[in-house]
């Protein structure tokens, strides 16, 4: 584990492990149970350990939750806690429009950890209560600031049909430049990135943490 890394991904692991703590078996998992079984440090290979080793020193929940998932892929790890920490908390978007991005994601995959982990800190950062109920609710927010629509309409676009229309982009330019605009798309495809991850491995919420989507919600 080289010092840059090591000094980059303290936050982001650090981060992760508090929002994915005990991440665990959510009971609207298909089966109840996550599809990787539990690593230990015995089983770990060498390129596995150094990894490992590194997130012992912190990380809240060692290598369990989405680090039991990453360490089959040692390898993509590390430059994916990398860019983590950047579109975290090194990103040119406006926190408050980052981690509105994170929960619409969020919202589209019903990502009960990634709901869970940034709905705190997107109130924090300035986004109304109304806002993300409303998007909690699959409706689109009536609330939102002008630069938080434009946003919204960008994501459901591009990650809903998979195409940006001239007028939804000449919106968002109105709020971001063009590196805003770089980065806002690569932190909610990064996103969908742990989406996915979370999903195919059957990683839900700690134990004792109410569901954030239950059966029957919109």
């Amino acid at each position: 584990m080289n010092r840059r890394f090591a000094c980059k991904s303290t936050v982001v692991l650090v981060t992760l492990g508090g929002w994915l703590a005990g991440a665990a078996l959510d009971a609207s998992a298909q089966s109840g149970e996550s599809r990787f079984t539990q690593l230990s440090m015995a089983q770990l290979n060498d390129q596995q350990r150094p990894l490992a080793e590194y997130l012992m020193g912190f990380s809240r929940v060692g290598i369990g939750g989405p680090y039991n998932l990453m360490l089959r892929s040692p390898a993509a790890a590390k430059p994916m806690l990398e860019l983590l920490d950047y579109l975290r908390f090194h990103t040119s978007v406006p926190t408050r429009l980052n981690e509105f991005a994170i929960l619409i994601q969020g919202r589209m995959w019903r990502s009960q950890v990634e709901w869970y982990g940034h709905y705190a800190a997107a109130i924090k950062a300035g986004v109304a209560d109304k806002t993300l109920a409303d998007l909690k609710a699959n409706r689109r927010p009536a609330s939102m600031q002008p630069d938080e629509a434009a946003v919204y309409d960008f994501c459901q676009e591009l990650y809903g049909k998979h195409e940006v229309s001239d007028r939804t982009y000449a919106q968002l330019r109105q709020f971001l430049d063009e590196q805003q605009v770089m980065d806002l798309t690569l932190v909610s495809g990064t996103y969908v990135s742990v989406a996915a991850l979370l999903a195919m491995g059957n990683q839900g919420l700690p134990p004792g943490i109410e569901a954030q989507f239950k059966p029957g919600d919109p």
